[in-house]
C-alpha cells in the first residue's frame, strides 16, 4: 500500500496519467506487451483497459512464438476468452506445449494463418483441429515419425484444399500433406531427416514412394527446399522436385533450394532448370552450386524484378555475376538481398587460373554496389576477399556507398588496412600457433581500456572505422575467419582440429573491435577466429555504446590456449541489458563463479550456450546463475567435463527450474564424448538453427519468406 501511495503522489505532482491519453496512443503502448498478458492480466486492472485489450488491432494477431513463460493453462484460457477474434496465430516453436494444449487451436473458428511448426501434432490431432478450420489458407506443420495421411478425415482435407501457403518441416520421409493441398501457391520444405534411425538403421528416401497421390504445383509461386546435411534429405526432395520438372508453373516467381555439401545435378533436375529457362521469369534464386557450377543456366534464366539472390558456395566468378546476372547494372535496383558465401571467386573477373587468396578485382565489387544500390542484406563471409593498394578501391571503402544496408557478413582478413597488414611485423601473438597444443606464455601487449585512447592511434584512419562509421543503420554484423569451422557438429562428430587463420587477418584485433561500438543500432554481432585479440577492450566499448544489442556470438578470439579476453568480456556483460542470446565458442574456456556472476548483469537474457574443448565450468556458479536470471530458459554446454559431472549438473537444473519455466531446456554435454549427436539430435530445432549451431546466418534466407 505504501508503495502505491508514493507511486501515485508521484504522477500527481508531475500532472501525468496514463488513463488520460488517447486511446490509439494506449493501444500503440499495448502493442508491444505479449498477447497473454493483455487478455490475462492488464485488462483486469480497470473498465478502460479492459475494452482496449480485446481491441481488434491486438487480437488479431497472437504471437506465441517466443512467449516462452505461457503455459498450458495460459493458452488454454487465452483461447477461450479471444480465440474467435484470432485470425492469425503463431505458435513456432512451442515445443513444451502438451499435443492436448495445442487442440484448444480449434476455438479459433476464424484463423486464416496458423504457424504450429515445431510444436507436438500427430495426425489424428491434425485432422481434428484443422476439419474445424474452414478459412485456413496458410499453415506451417512438422512431419515426424508416424505421421499418416490416411488418418486425415475428409473435412481435413478439403480444410487443406484451400490452403494457399505450406510450410512443412520433414523429420520422416514423406509427402506429408502436400498431395492435399491442392491450391498451394507457396511451398517451403525444411528436410530434417536423418539417414539413420535412433535404432541405427539406415533409412530411405524411397519409403514415400508408394504413396498414391503426388503434389500439386500448377498455381505455385514460391518453392523453397532447405536440406539438412545427409543422402537421404536428397533423395527425398528429388521425389519433390520429379513432379516440377514434368512441368514447371506458369506463375513461379521464386525459386530456391539451400543444400549443403554435393548434390549433384540429374537428368530430371536439368530437364526443370531447362524449362525454368524457357518459360518462368523469376524474382528469387538459389540453387545448389553443383546446378551452377560450369553451366551457362544463369545465361538463359529470365528475372523479373530479382529481390534475393544467393549464390552460396558456387564457384562462379566476378566476370559471370556482371555478364549473367547483374546485366550491366540494368534493373537490380530491386535486389534487396544477396548471398555470395563462400563464393571465393565471386569478386575477381575470372576463376580458371586465380588462387583463392589472390586480390580482388575492385572493379567488380563497384559494379556491383552501384548496380544493387539498395541491398539490405549482404553476405561475401567464408572467401579470402583481400584489396589491392591502390588508394579508395578497398572492400570497406567501397561497401561504404550501400547506406540501406541492415545486415552485413564479411571475412575477417576483408576488413584489413593493406598498409597495416603488408607492412606490420608479427606480434608475439601471431607467431603462436593457432592449434591445441601445450600453452605457450608470451608477452602480452598493454592495450588502451577506453575509446579515447584507441582513437589515438590508427583506429579512425582505418577503412574499416570508416565503414562503421557510415553504415549508422546496421542491425546485424558479421565478422567470420574464412577457414573458421565451429567445433560444434551437425550429424557428425566433434571437429578436432582447427584450419590457421588467413595471412591477411593476423593484424585484425581489439582496434576493429572497438570501430563496431559506432553501430548505434546494433541488435545482433557474431566475431569468429579474429587472430590479434589481445585484451578484448573494444568488447567493452560496444556493451557501453550498443544498447540494443541482444545477440552475441564470439568463437576463438585471440590465440587459442588461452582465453585472453575474459576480462573485458565480463566487462562489457555488465551493461549489456538487453541482451537475450550468448554464443561462446572457445577452446579452455572456464565458466566460473566470476563469468556467472557478471552475466547475471544480462537481466534479460534467454539463450546461453557454451562451446568448449577442454574447458571447466563450476556447478554451483551455474546453479546461483540460473536462480538469479530469472528468464533463462535455454542452457546448452559442451565442454571438457566428465559425463557424471555434466548429467549431475543437468538433472540439477531441470530438477529446480523446470516447474517454473516450461520453456526450460538444459543440454550439458561432454564435447568429445561419442554420443554428442545422439544428444544433439533431441535439441529442438528453435535452438539448434537459430544458436547452438555456428553459421552465417545473414541473407541466409529471403526477407519475409515466412510470418
Amino acid at each position: 500500500p505504501q508503495e502505491i501511495e508514493s507511486g501515485e503522489s508521484e504522477e500527481e505532482s508531475s500532472g501525468v496519467n496514463l488513463m488520460e491519453f488517447s486511446d490509439e496512443i494506449l493501444l500503440h503502448i499495448l502493442s508491444y506487451v505479449p498477447c497473454t498478458d493483455l487478455v490475462l492480466n492488464v485488462r483486469r486492472t480497470c473498465r478502460k483497459l479492459a475494452t482496449l485489450c480485446l481491441d481488434k488491432s491486438l487480437t488479431h494477431t497472437v504471437l506465441l512464438q517466443k512467449d516462452y513463460k505461457v503455459n498450458k493453462d495460459k493458452v488454454k484460457q487465452l483461447m477461450r476468452d479471444i480465440g474467435k477474434e484470432i485470425y492469425q496465430l503463431n505458435m513456432a516453436g512451442c515445443y513444451w506445449l502438451p499435443s492436448s494444449t495445442i487442440d484448444h487451436v480449434t476455438r479459433c473458428k476464424n484463423l486464416v494463418k496458423l504457424n504450429l511448426s515445431g510444436c507436438h501434432v500427430t495426425s489424428r490431432h491434425l485432422s481434428k483441429m484443422l476439419s474445424t478450420l474452414q478459412h485456413l489458407r496458410s499453415l506451417a506443420i512438422d512431419v515426424n515419425p508416424g505421421f499418416d495421411a490416411s488418418q486425415l478425415s475428409s473435412e481435413c482435407k478439403a480444410t487443406l484444399s484451400r490452403v494457399s501457403e505450406l510450410k512443412q518441416t520433414l523429420y520422416t520421409p514423406s509427402y506429408g500433406v502436400v498431395p492435399c493441398c491442392t491450391s498451394l501457391e507457396k511451398l517451403l520444405l525444411y528436410f530434417e531427416i536423418l539417414d539413420r534411425s535412433r535404432e541405427g538403421f539406415m533409412l530411405s528416401g524411397q519409403l514415400m514412394v508408394g504413396e498414391s497421390n503426388v503434389p500439386h504445383y500448377q498455381n505455385l509461386r514460391v518453392f523453397y527446399a532447405r536440406l539438412a546435411p545427409g543422402y537421404v534429405n536428397q533423395e527425398v526432395v528429388r521425389l519433390y522436385l520429379a513432379v516440377l520438372s514434368d512441368r514447371t508453373p506458369e506463375n513461379l516467381h521464386a525459386f530456391l533450394i539451400s543444400a549443403p555439401g554435393s548434390f549433384a545435378e540429374t537428368g530430371a533436375t536439368k530437364n526443370l532448370l531447362d524449362s525454368m529457362a524457357r518459360n518462368a521469369r523469376l524474382d528469387a534464386l538459389q540453387l545448389p552450386k553443383a546446378w551452377i557450377n560450369g553451366s551457362g543456366l544463369l545465361q538463359h534464366l529470365k528475372f523479373n524484378n530479382p529481390f534475393y539472390f544467393s549464390f552460396s558456395r558456387c564457384t562462379l566468378s566476378g566476370g559471370h555475376l556482371i555478364q549473367r546476372v547483374i546485366n550491366g547494372g540494368k534493373d537490380l535496383k530491386s535486389l534487396t538481398s544477396l548471398n555470395l558465401s563462400g563464393c571465393v571467386h565471386c569478386l575477381a573477373p575470372e576463376s580458371l587460373f586465380r588462387k583463392a587468396e589472390d586480390d580482388i578485382d575492385s572493379s567488380i565489387l563497384e559494379s556491383l554496389v552501384m548496380s544493387c544500390c539498395n541491398l539490405r542484406h549482404l553476405n561475401l563471409s567464408a572467401a579470402h576477399h583481400h584489396s589491392s593498394e591502390s588508394i579508395g578501391n578497398h572492400l570497406c571503402q567501397l561497401l561504404s556507398r550501400l547506406k540501406h544496408l541492415l545486415s552485413l557478413a564479411l571475412p575477417v582478413c576483408s576488413i584489413t588496412d593493406v598498409a597495416a597488414s603488408v607492412e606490420k611485423p608479427p606480434t608475439a601473438s601471431n607467431s603462436v600457433p593457432q592449434t591445441f597444443g601445450r600453452k605457450v606464455r608470451i608477452g602480452i601487449q598493454t592495450y588502451p581500456r577506453n575509446l579515447a585512447d584507441q582513437a589515438n592511434q590508427k583506429i579512425e584512419s582505418s577503412v574499416f572505422w570508416a565503414l562503421m562509421g557510415s553504415l549508422r543503420f546496421l542491425e546485424t554484423l558479421e565478422i567470420i575467419g574464412s577457414s573458421f569451422s565451429s567445433a560444434m557438429p551437425r550429424n557428425e562428430p566433434a571437429i578436432r582440429n582447427s584450419l590457421p587463420p588467413c595471412v591477411r587477418a593476423q593484424s585484425v584485433g581489439d582496434s576493429e573491435v572497438a570501430a563496431i561500438s559506432q553501430l548505434t543500432y546494433l541488435q545482433s554481432l557474431t566475431l569468429a577466429q579474429l587472430p590479434n585479440i589481445l585484451t578484448g577492450s573494444g568488447l567493452v566499448n560496444i556493451g557501453l555504446r550498443c544498447q540494443h544489442l541482444r545477440t552475441l556470438s564470439l568463437a576463438n578470439l585471440g590465440m587459442m590456449g588461452k582465453v585472453v579476453y575474459m576480462s573485458a568480456l565480463m566487462d562489457m556483460l555488465k551493461h549489456c541489458k538487453c541482451l537475450r542470446d550468448l554464443r561462446l565458442e572457445q577452446p579452455y574456456f572456464c565458466a566460473g563463479a566470476q563469468f556467472f556472476q557478471a552475466l547475471s548483469h544480462c537481466s534479460s537474457l534467454q539463450r546461453l550456450c557454451i562451446v568448449s574443448r577442454s574447458g571447466t565450468l563450476q556447478s554451483d556458479a551455474v546453479m546461483s546463475f540460473m536462480a538469479n536470471c530469472l528468464e533463462v530458459i535455454m542452457c546448452h554446454m559442451f565442454m571438457g567435463e566428465s559425463l557424471t559431472v555434466c548429467k549431475n549438473l543437468q538433472q540439477s537444473i531441470v530438477r529446480s527450474f523446470q516447474a517454473d519455466r516450461p520453456a526450460l531446456n538444459v543440454v550439458i554435454f561432454p564435447l568429445l564424448h561419442e554420443d554428442l549427436t545422439e544428444v544433439i539430435r533431441d535439441v529442438p530445432m528453435r535452438h539448434l538453427d537459430e544458436i547452438t549451431l555456428f553459421k552465417s546466418r545473414v541473407a541466409e534466407e529471403p526477407p519475409n519468406l515466412w510470418w
